[in-house]
């Protein structure tokens, strides 16, 4: 130990936290590759087991596994055609609006929260109670909110509710792709935007706040100083808040189960659960591995995106 050099030292000291990564992170997913190239009971003429290469993703990808699952994975007015298309389309669309509206909605937490005003403790603890509702709890609330009958905010075909005549809203929503869509998009968000909000105030408390004081000094206003301060050094926390949140969307499946049994929005991890319990271990590992590239793309260009905001590169 004492005759190494420092880098050699220095690459001594990450190997178990590589030995962990790779225990960690990549056997599971060299594993489930593996698993993916093997015929199951979706599979065409090859028999139960037999090694199929790439076949599971071909037939997936080209829509001829749409027989012997749920009519939840069939092309809805949301998506388009095939299972997986229709799986991936759900799974982008609760993505990218949930991600955007979480996004903005937890910028305007933060800002709010970055003032001192009083009361501010308080403000914060309400802020945060959705973020502490556990999924099966938030779940349920939606669930109930809107099941006709029972939800205050759903009324019957002979009596609808004030929601039923004001929005788009129908009056068995969560019996509808769209309207479901909908419904399980406001309910992340609702939860979600907290996690936003406290990543972003984070940040927002590590600006030096003597830069503000010297952007009075030159006659800045507010608007020259969110521009020319707070969004440029607040924007690596954004985008890593982002980064966290886009995985996690990518992955929903709890919101989605608890609200509507994965029926009318089928997602990608619903899908994955689904192959599953059908035994379709081949088709879910093939579904679950092509989720997983989708994130490492979705990754990369955070990464890149998070180069660029500070200013570096790779």
């Amino acid at each position: 130990m004492e005759n190494l050099s420092e880098t050699a030292y220095a690459y001594l000291l990450l190997v178990p936290a590589l030995i962990l990564l790779l225990v960690i992170a990549v056997y599971p997913l060299v594993t489930t590759f593996w698993m993916s190239l093997f015929a199951d009971a979706l599979s065409g003429s090859a028999n139960l087991g037999q090694f199929v290469g790439i076949t599971n993703y071909v037939e997936l990808l080209t829509n001829q596994r749409s027989y012997a699952l749920p009519s939840a994975f069939m092309p809805t007015s949301l998506t388009p055609n095939g299972i997986f298309a229709s799986a991936l389309g759900v799974t982008l669309v609760f993505t990218l609006v949930s991600v955007f509206f979480e996004t903005i909605i937890g910028f305007g937490q933060a800002l709010v929260l970055d003032q001192d005003f009083r009361g501010r403790r308080w403000v914060r603890v309400a802020i945060i109670i959705p973020w502490a509702v556990p999924i099966v709890i938030q779940g349920m609330i939606f669930y109930l909110l809107f099941q006709p009958g029972i939800g205050f905010l759903i009324g019957t075909s002979q009596d609808p509710s004030l929601l039923n005549q004001l929005t788009w809203i129908g009056t068995t929503p969560l019996a509808n792709t769209v309207d479901a869509t909908s419904i399980i998009i406001v309910a992340d968000i609702w939860k979600t935007s907290a996690f936003m909000a406290l990543l972003i105030l984070a940040g927002l408390q590590s600006i030096d706040r003597s830069l503000y004081d010297v952007a009075k000094v030159a006659g800045a206003s507010q608007w020259q100083q969110f521009k020319m301060i707070t969004m440029p050094l607040i924007m690596p926390t954004v985008l890593v808040a982002m980064l966290f949140r886009t995985i996690a969307a990518m992955r929903v499946y709890g919101i989605i189960e608890t609200t509507s049994a994965c029926t009318t929005v089928p997602s990608l991890s619903c899908l994955v659960v689904t192959s599953f319990n059908q035994r379709a271990y081949g088709t879910a590992a093939s579904v679950a591995f092509i989720t997983a590239a989708i994130i490492g793309v979705a990754v990369s260009v955070y990464i890149v995106k998070f180069a660029d905001a500070e200013g570096g590169g790779f």
